[in-house]
Order: C-alpha cells, then structure tokens, then sequence
C-alpha cells in the first residue's frame, strides 16, 4: 500500500474527503518527522512506537579497493510495533 491507497482508504473508512483525508496525513507524518528530528520518541498505544537511534561511527572496507574507510556516526530511526499490531498481523 502506497501513500495514495492509504489515504483513499481512510478516507473511505472514514467519510471525509480525499482532499481533508491527505492533508491530515501529510500533517501526521510531519509531525512524526519534527518530534523525531527534536529527538523525542512517538508512542501510538497499541500500534507502535518511533524513536530515534544514534549509531556510532566505525571503520568499513571498500570491496573494490580494499582499503579501510571510516564511517561516520549517525542516527536512525527504529519502530517496535505494539501488541495489538502483532496480533493483528499474527
């Protein structure tokens, strides 16, 4: 499912339209983006939670040449879905 097909869906599911559907979502995943780029985790109740992983920095190896390179610390971002998600899937 793409990002079109989820809002046509919450908007079926729903009763609001497409275009009041799209804006919600694209506020939704915006917000997400802001409070995890301030480092705040997001916790939706029996869905899931986002939050933010720092990686530290360490050495690779370029398969072409061989040659050691550094790989810079980074953050990433981690979801560990709720129960009831899990069940759902189950």
């Amino acid at each position: 499912m793409n990002k079109s097909e989820l809002v046509d869906a919450i908007a079926k599911n729903s009763g609001l339209t497409r275009s009041d559907t799209e804006k919600a979502v694209n506020s939704f995943v915006a917000t997400i983006e802001k409070a995890l780029g301030k480092g705040d985790d997001v916790t939706l109740v029996g869905f899931g939670s986002f939050s933010v992983k720092k990686n530290a920095g360490r050495s690779g190896r370029n398969f072409k040449t061989g040659a050691t390179i550094h790989i810079p610390p980074r953050k990433s971002v981690r979801f560990k879905p709720g129960k009831n998600l899990k069940d759902s899937v189950n």
